[in-house]
């Protein structure tokens, strides 16, 4: 039997930029775009907390953390 090809999980997921929580690209409802860049968002907060201030969040450093 061949074995299955799947993509890497890396390809799918993202790091919501305000709380730090891993998202998939492909499910999620959240998202914004800065400067061309695609921004994933576990829920509308951390999208509106991004929203207000993108360019704090450009370095990649997470800012949030809160509990779901």
């Amino acid at each position: 039997m061949p074995a299955r090809l799947t993509r890497p999980r890396e390809i799918h997921m993202a790091r919501d930029p305000d709380c730090g929580m891993e998202v998939n690209k492909e499910t999620v409802t959240y998202g914004s775009e800065h400067a061309g860049v695609t921004y994933y968002f576990c829920y509308g907060g951390c999208k509106a907390t991004f929203d207000r201030d993108p360019e704090k969040y450009v370095n990649g450093e997470i800012h949030g953390g809160h509990n779901h």
